[in-house]
């Protein structure tokens, strides 16, 4: 089965919303107004959804549309990611005072296992695109191959870099020619970068 598209995973999480507010599904119409497409637009998606089975409707009537069991959680769709802020010195990266809230994303945005993400602070990866104030989705391992962007903890300093190893030390690499690499062989790998958030203001 096909994942879902973002722009599928809105209108399915639309109608879940909906569905729940008014207790009786959204029109075609109301689909496409709510996202600025035409009905056309909106009826394509509403059969992409009945043809991936997260909904069955009979487009001859009006409020037709009902939720198939895989749906009506969200957990196919949409996925909450815990946001853990700043770290003080000395606490564990998946300390309970470290949580921040979470970010929700398409779920096919992300692959299989546990995901966290962080706030980037600084420029020391903007040359890789990531830049201050971002978010970044990292999956959660112990693991990496040389070039990945990692989140590592050095010390009692997490930090994002993309990670080298080499013969009896570990590279820590920025994405910026104002900072060094960092070298040392304590390096712990706590996940490697999944994706980015950027919200413009």
């Amino acid at each position: 089965m096909k994942g879902l598209t973002e722009r599928q995973s809105a209108v399915l999480e639309y109608i879940r919303r909906y569905i729940t507010e008014h207790q009786f599904p959204p029109t075609i119409r109301e689909i496409g107004d709510n996202f600025g497409i035409s009905v056309r637009g909106g009826y394509d998606h509403v059969k992409a959804l009945e043809k991936k089975n997260y909904i069955k409707c009979q487009l001859n009537k009006s409020r037709a549309i009902e939720l198939m069991s895989k749906a009506k959680t969200g957990n196919d769709s949409i996925r909450k990611v815990p946001v853990l802020g700043n770290v003080a010195a000395g606490k564990p990266l998946f300390a309970e005072e470290n949580f921040d809230g979470h970010v929700e994303l398409p779920a096919n945005l992300l692959s299989s296992g546990k995901h966290f993400a962080l706030n980037v602070k600084g420029d020391s990866m903007k040359d890789a695109g990531i830049m201050d104030g971002d978010v970044a989705v990292v999956l959660h391992q112990n693991t990496a191959e040389n070039g990945d962007i990692v989140v590592a903890m050095l010390e009692d300093a997490v930090v994002l870099k993309r990670f080298y190893m080499e013969k009896n030390r570990i590279k820590l690499k920025s994405e910026n020619k104002a900072y060094l690499p960092i070298y040392s062989q304590n390096v712990r790998i706590l996940g490697r970068l999944a994706c980015i958030i950027r919200k413009y203001e």
